[in-house]
């Protein structure tokens, strides 16, 4: 392929790196590539709590004009960023091999890890995303929750200059740029964003060229996973302003999944888990959502339609 694919890519650390590793693939692959650097709303108001912007693609939106407008040839995502519903006219080209889906806590100090041991410290913990807030209250509903905005290089640095006591991050974020201090711990019991660690590639729909150069580094147990997770969150009507957390993996030709909603101040949750064979796998995270929602899921959704 003679083509230069234009990568469009948001100008944070993170999100130049995650674009640098698709040029690196389309190199390997002999087709060449330079970046576009774009500026999307989400970078722009660091202020405002991302539940309040009406944040469905709040970090894509930008990206996605500049492919419909042909000043780029393929964006790269975030894949918890994109909606799922895409934009008439752009297709998913790609998924990336997924990195850590984890979301872990950076402390301020040292001894915050013991306090955090002690279910009765009030502690201070700061995060901008709806669904971190309504599990970590749903864990500590005596901790008070505080906005952190920017990308991960200005929230390590307003934790540092903060008076909480942590604050949550993506592990996969911190650990590619590598930012993730040696103060943090990994959240087990916190279920990750549907899609969280993974990086999508989109084109648009006409553009052959460049799906098919894309599609030579598809990693096909990621996209399946992902896709059933964002089948999941698009069965429930929700987004990156409801508490949806999703997890689909691959083990022994199985995929096992497990997804939850809670309420907006973390006090009710319903939880769903199924395992299946791989090739039984079609319609899973829909499945799965209607049974959430026979299950106590659809009261907790309509409390949270009725809070907005």
């Amino acid at each position: 392929m003679n083509k230069l694919i234009r990568i469009g890519t948001r100008e944070s650390q993170l999100a130049v790196w995650q674009a640098t590793q698709v040029s690196n693939l389309l190199r390997q692959h002999g087709v060449a590539s330079e970046l576009v650097y774009i500026k999307s709303e989400g970078d722009i108001d660091l202020k405002t709590p991302l539940y309040e912007m009406g944040v469905q693609g709040i970090f894509t939106r930008s990206l996605d004009l500049a492919l419909l407008n042909n000043r780029i040839d393929i964006a790269v995502h975030s894949m918890k960023d994109v909606p799922t519903q895409l934009p008439k006219g752009i297709q998913m080209a790609s998924v990336l091999k997924r990195g850590s889906y984890k979301d872990i806590l950076v402390y301020k100090n040292e001894g915050d890890q013991q306090l955090l041991d002690n279910d009765t410290s009030p502690l201070t913990i700061a995060t901008s995303s709806i669904r971190r807030i309504a599990q970590w209250l749903h864990r500590y509903p005596h901790h008070t929750i505080e906005n952190l905005r920017g990308n991960v290089n200005t929230r390590l640095q307003k934790l540092a200059n903060s008076h909480w006591h942590g604050a949550v991050f993506a592990a996969a974020g911190l650990e590619r740029i590598g930012l993730r201090p040696a103060a943090s711990i990994e959240l087990d019991w916190m279920l990750p964003a549907p899609a969280q660690g993974a990086i999508v590639v989109v084109c648009r729909e006409n553009d052959d060229d460049a799906l098919a150069a894309c599609r030579l580094f598809n990693d096909e147990h990621t996209a399946l996973c992902t896709a059933i997770e964002r089948d999941f969150l698009r069965a429930l009507l929700g987004g990156c302003s409801t508490p949806i957390s999703a997890l689909a993996r691959i083990v022994n030709d199985q995929v096992h999944f497990v997804g939850n909603i809670l309420s907006l101040d973390g006090k009710k949750k319903a939880s769903i888990e199924k395992t299946v064979a791989i090739d039984h796998s079609t319609g899973l995270g829909a499945i799965a959502a209607k049974e959430l929602l026979e299950n106590g899921g659809q009261a907790i959704a309509n409390s949270i339609q009725h809070a907005r």
